[in-house]
């Protein structure tokens, strides 16, 4: 699978990644619905939306985000292993679990984020070059507050009409979260020149920076 992705992120990564920095800069996205803080000190969702390389990459950018791992959410732990998941046959989605603190970063800025930088939540059942259940974007939330407002926010995204094609993502609670293999943390941090990740990701950091730039830690 991780030759295929660099044989397609060849021929198509170019083409993928200009559209996607050109769409998302264009666009100008909504604030989600205002929701009461958060008095806790840590919160946790799910977010699949693509190959999880570089939803990690995206997520682990952000200030109050204390942690990022990549994994599989949806189906069993029996079938959370990577060739298994590639199959597309496990109900798992390629995912990320994202740690945050509510005090710095709002579930709501990380839904923008997701939404608007992260991936296209018009793909059903693939994302750019990557093709399969296993590449669908899905929201598992895991409070009710959450899902609520992911609810609401897709509903109001919609409406405002910031995308050409309706959204499918799903939102569904999260049963369970299996983190990937060790060689899949932090691949595109640990592999910048890899070819899917300087065409697919690197558009996705480059845009995340410039739209949201007050939500991006300091580079060293």
């Amino acid at each position: 699978m991780m030759k295929n992705r660099t044989r397609l992120a060849t021929i198509l990564g170019p083409l993928l990644g200009l559209a996607l920095l050109v769409g998302t800069l264009g666009a100008s996205f909504p604030d989600p619905p205002a929701a009461p803080p958060d008095a806790g000190s840590s919160e946790h969702v799910v977010l699949a939306g693509g190959c999880f390389w570089g939803m990690e990459l995206v997520f682990e950018q952000l200030k109050g985000v204390s942690r990022v791992v990549s994994g599989y959410a949806g189906g069993s732990a029996a079938t959370a292993h990577y060739e298994m998941v590639s199959t597309g046959t496990t109900g798992h989605a390629e995912s990320v679990e994202i740690t945050f603190d509510p005090k710095q970063i709002s579930f709501g800025q990380i839904l923008k984020v997701y939404f608007s930088v992260a991936h296209d939540p018009t793909e059903l059942d693939r994302q750019g070059p990557d093709d399969g259940t296993q590449y669908r974007s899905s929201i598992f939330f895991t409070t009710p507050a959450q899902q609520h407002l992911a609810e609401s926010y897709i509903k109001e995204l919609d409406a405002s009409k910031v995308f050409d094609k309706p959204i499918v993502t799903t939102v569904v609670p999260l049963k369970g979260f299996y983190a990937a293999e060790d060689y899949h943390q932090h691949f595109a941090a640990r592999n910048p020149y890899y070819p899917y990740i300087v065409f697919n990701d690197q558009p996705k950091l480059k845009a995340l920076r410039q739209q949201y730039p007050q939500l991006v830690v300091a580079t060293r």
